[in-house]
C-alpha cells in the first residue's frame, strides 16, 4: 500500500492510464492555503490536448471491456478495495482539502471518511439494478436491461474536494463506466490521490483518469468533447447553463447538473424547541463557513418567535473557532480564496446598503495571517427581495426573514430562482404536510434537533428550477450513470 503522505507536496498534473503525466500546457496556476494566504503549489491550467488525452485513455478501456464488461464481483471488490484505502488514507485526504480550500480537518461532515462510506454504498450496488422482461406475444421476447453510457466526464467544485469526487466518480464506475475527472483548480490534490488509490485498489488502467486545469480551458474541452457520452457537473448556476450549451453543441451528451441554491429554514410558532431550532440552524451555516449548496441562508420565522430565535442565533454564532483550518481545534476555517472572501464581504455590504439589521459578526478577522477569515453574520429584518436573500452567497451569511402565515412563508420560501432544498421546522403533521407540497424543492421536515443516520446513502436527490437537472445519489442516482436498452427477440 502506498503511503499516507506520498506525493502530497508535488506538482499536480494529469493521471492518464494509471501515471501522473506532464501536463501539455504551458500555463500554471498557483494554489493559495486560505488560511495563510501563501502559495503551497502550483497546477497545470490545462487544454484541450490534456483533455483528449484522458478521454482517448478513458475510450480504450471501455471499448474493450476491461472494466465494463468485468463480472460484477469483480469491480465490486475493487470499489470495496478502494473504500478500504481511502478509510486508511482519511487523514491525510482531509489535510490536503483543509489545505488548498479551508475545510478545518475536524470537521466531520463530507470528510474523507463519509466518503469511504459513500463509495462503499455504490459498492454493493454494483449488482443491484435489474432490469424488466414484459409480457408479450407468443412470439416475442421484450426486456430492457441497463448498460453503461460509455466514457463519463465529471466536473467536481471545490468545497468538498473528497466527498463530491466520491459523489461523481463512484455511482459511474459501479454503472460500469470509464470516468474522466476534472476537479477544481483550487483543490485537484485529493483527486489525484484518489486516482492513485485506485490503481492500487486494482482498476484497470484507463478507468479512472483525472485532468486539473481551468474550467474554461479543462472543463470546456470536456463539455464539448465528442467522445465523451455523458458530463455530470456540480458548481454554480452559471456554469451548469455553459456545460448544457457544451452538451448541445456537440453530441448532444446527457447532462446532470446540480446548481446553485438559496435554501430555507422555515421555523413555525407551533411547538418547536428553539434552543434545538437555533443550534441546528447555526451550525448548518458555519459548517465549512456556508460553502454548501444546499445550505439554509434564508431563516423564515414566524414574528412571534422571531426575536427569541435571532438572539439564540447570535448566541450560537459566538461560539465557533475561528483559525486554520489545519488545526484540530478549529471549527471555523477561512473562505476558499480571495476572490470569494471579497465576495462575501461585498455581499454584507449590500445587506447594509439595503436596510437590513447586522446582528453579529460581518467583518474579515485574522487578517494578520493572510488568510481570508470572515465572521459568521447574522442579519435580521431582511426583505425577501433583498441581494442577500436572493443570491447564492457560498459564505456564512445567514438572513432572518419574518412572516405571518403558511401563505407567506410558502409566497418567500419558493420566491427565488432556485430550488435545492427547504427545511421546515413545525410540530403540525398537517402544516408539515402541506408546506412538503407547496415548495418547489425537496423537503426536509423536523420538529426536533435531526440525528442518526436516517435513509444513510440510498435516497435519491433531483434539483428543481434553476438549482440544476438530474438525479443523484441512491440506486436512482446510479441509474443516472446508464441507460435502458431494449432487447426484443422475434423467435417464431
Amino acid at each position: 500500500m502506498i503511503s499516507a503522505r506520498d506525493d502530497i507536496e508535488r506538482i499536480v498534473g494529469p493521471l492518464i492510464d494509471g501515471e501522473v503525466l506532464a501536463s501539455e500546457s504551458e500555463g500554471t496556476i498557483d494554489v493559495v492555503n486560505p488560511s495563510t494566504g501563501r502559495r503551497l503549489l502550483e497546477i497545470p491550467s490545462g487544454g484541450k490536448t490534456d483533455a483528449d488525452r484522458a478521454v482517448a485513455s478513458a475510450r480504450r478501456a471501455y471499448d474493450d471491456g476491461r472494466w465494463s464488461e468485468s463480472p460484477p464481483s469483480v469491480r465490486k471488490a475493487a470499489l470495496h478495495r478502494l473504500a478500504d484505502f481511502i478509510a486508511a488514507h482519511c487523514g491525510a485526504l482531509d489535510a490536503l482539502d483543509a489545505g488548498e480550500m479551508g475545510k478545518p480537518v475536524g470537521e466531520p461532515f463530507a470528510n474523507a471518511k463519509a466518503a469511504a462510506g459513500l463509495l462503499r454504498f455504490y459498492a454493493e450496488s454494483v449488482d443491484k439494478l435489474t432490469g424488466d422482461v414484459y409480457r408479450s406475444d407468443r412470439h416475442s421476447f421484450v426486456s430492457q436491461t441497463w448498460v453503461p453510457r460509455g466514457v463519463v466526464a465529471a466536473v467536481t467544485p471545490w468545497n468538498f474536494p473528497t466527498m463530491n469526487a466520491v459523489r461523481k466518480i463512484a455511482p459511474a464506475l459501479a454503472a460500469g463506466n470509464c470516468v474522466v475527472l476534472k476537479p477544481s483548480e483550487l483543490a485537484s490534490r485529493s483527486a489525484v490521490k484518489l486516482a492513485q488509490l485506485a490503481t492500487h485498489a486494482g482498476l484497470p488502467p484507463g478507468v479512472l483518469n483525472v485532468v486539473p486545469g481551468l474550467g474554461s480551458t479543462v472543463g470546456k474541452a470536456l463539455g464539448l468533447h465528442p467522445d465523451v457520452d455523458m458530463l455530470t457537473f456540480t458548481g454554480s448556476t452559471a456554469i451548469g447553463k455553459l456545460m448544457l450549451e457544451y452538451a448541445s453543441q456537440s453530441n448532444m451528451k446527457p447532462v446532470i447538473a446540480e446548481c446553485g441554491g438559496k435554501s430555507p429554514q422555515i421555523v413555525f410558532d407551533d411547538g418547536v424547541n428553539l434552543d434545538e431550532v437555533s443550534e441546528s440552524i447555526a451550525k448548518f451555516i458555519v459548517t465549512n463557513q456556508g460553502q454548501i449548496c444546499s445550505v439554509g441562508s434564508r431563516v423564515l420565522v414566524q414574528k412571534s418567535v422571531e426575536k427569541a430565535l435571532t438572539q439564540k442565533l447570535a448566541q450560537r454564532f459566538s461560539r465557533v473557532s475561528i483559525g486554520n483550518a489545519e488545526d484540530p481545534k478549529t471549527t471555523f476555517g477561512p473562505i476558499v480564496s480571495a476572490k470569494q472572501c471579497t465576495a462575501v464581504m461585498r455581499y454584507i455590504d449590500s445587506g447594509h446598503a439595503e436596510g437590513a439589521r447586522l446582528i453579529s459578526g460581518g467583518r474579515r478577522v485574522l487578517e494578520s495571517s493572510g488568510g481570508y477569515f470572515v465572521e459568521p453574520t447574522l442579519f435580521a429584518g431582511v426583505s425577501p427581495s433583498a441581494t442577500i436573500a436572493q443570491e447564492e452567497i457560498f459564505g456564512p451569511v445567514l438572513s432572518v426573514i419574518p412572516f405571518e402565515d403558511q401563505e407567506d412563508a410558502i409566497r418567500i420560501a419558493n420566491g427565488t430562482i432556485y430550488g435545492l432544498m427547504a427545511y421546515v421546522w413545525t410540530a403540525s403533521l398537517s402544516t408539515g404536510m402541506r408546506m412538503a407540497k407547496a415548495l418547489r424543492s425537496s423537503v426536509r421536515i423536523s420538529a426536533r434537533m435531526p440525528s442518526g443516520e436516517g435513509a444513510g446513502h440510498a435516497y435519491s436527490f433531483e434539483p428543481a428550477r434553476q438549482s440544476g437537472v438530474g438525479t443523484e445519489t441512491g440506486l436512482a442516482g446510479m441509474a443516472s450513470y446508464m441507460r435502458r436498452q431494449l432487447i426484443w427477440i422475434d423467435h417464431a
